[in-house]
């Protein structure tokens, strides 16, 4: 079987002639005809309804165009992969990401390098302000960020993901996993939440207000390990994106709890409006687009 063979049934499928599917493949009628009977030969099936014109494909011509398709469709982004590692081979990419968003852009990096090889990736957490700064200064390429506040003007954004942030008690607490909190019954208890610092608190920040209520902050921080040991005791209670959390949250001593009425939140990749941004950084923006991140 060649790959020629599948070009000229897709043809034959979507002009439903056979001299002008010829004339699309840049081949002769009869060696068209030849190559799809070969086809035919070869899986044992017969594929395309013969008259004097063209009929139809049969129902296991059908099928067969199917699979057709999609082994095109395979090849053209098996071309494309080895474009993008030809094109671009090695180099330097800064990034610059929220700590909330430290656990996406470690799966980022593993698919970065996977299509650039031999990449340096250098990767720093950084506050919200820190990176429009390091942005504008060109000592980032890209980043990853909350955008409803910011990076409008001067920059480009491609959302990623929603945050859904979620309550965190130490099981101790015994709180039934199918409840659902509001944000005036979380400002009833004492929390362990980031620090005003990170924009992350200050999304919190709006919730508790546009509640009506003043959070009881006990304990603040930038670490999400000091919030898991602080939880795990079972006296302190966390609010924090779930697609945040590192996975040794999930090994016990930890319940998460949902929260009604999630803020607006969206981690998005950003870099700097330039007419020529370095060749890495554009090959992986244009990567990231066909990226499907779910957390």
């Amino acid at each position: 079987m060649f790959l020629r063979q599948l070009h000229y049934l897709v043809a034959v499928a979507e002009h439903r002639h056979f001299a002008r599917a010829a004339e699309a493949c840049r081949v002769s009628q009869p060696a068209l005809s030849a190559g799809i009977r070969q086809l035919e030969e070869e899986l044992k099936v017969t594929i395309v309804q013969r008259d004097r014109r063209f009929q139809g494909l049969t129902d296991e011509g059908l099928r067969v165009l199917k699979w057709a398709r999609q082994t095109l469709n395979s090849l053209d982004g098996l071309r494309q992969e080895a474009a993008l590692a030809q094109r671009i081979s090695g180099g330097h990419l800064a990034i610059g990401a929220v700590p909330s968003a430290l656990r996406a852009i470690s799966t980022l990096a593993a698919e970065y390098r996977r299509v650039v090889p031999d990449l340096t990736l250098e990767i720093l957490s950084l506050s919200t302000q820190e990176i429009a700064r390091r942005l504008k200064e060109r000592e980032l390429h890209l980043a990853l960020a909350y955008t409803e506040h910011g990076f409008q003007q001067g920059f480009e954004t491609l959302g990623l993901y929603r945050e859904t942030f979620v309550l965190l008690s130490g099981e101790s607490c015994a709180i039934p996993p199918e409840r659902h909190f509001q944000w005036h019954e979380l400002g009833e208890l004492p929390l362990c939440l980031f620090n005003k610092g990170m924009h992350n608190r200050h999304i919190l920040d709006g919730c508790f207000q546009a509640a009506g209520v003043t959070p009881r902050v006990v304990v603040e921080t930038n670490a999400p390990s000091i919030i898991h040991e602080e939880v795990r005791k079972g006296q302190i209670y966390a609010i924090a994106p779930a697609s945040a959390l590192p996975d040794y949250f999930m090994d016990g001593g930890v319940r998460l709890n949902p929260i009604a009425d999630q803020p607006c939140a969206t981690i998005s990749l950003i870099r700097l409006s330039q007419d020529n941004p370095p060749a890495v950084a554009s090959a992986i923006w244009d990567h990231t687009q066909t990226l499907d991140l779910l957390y």
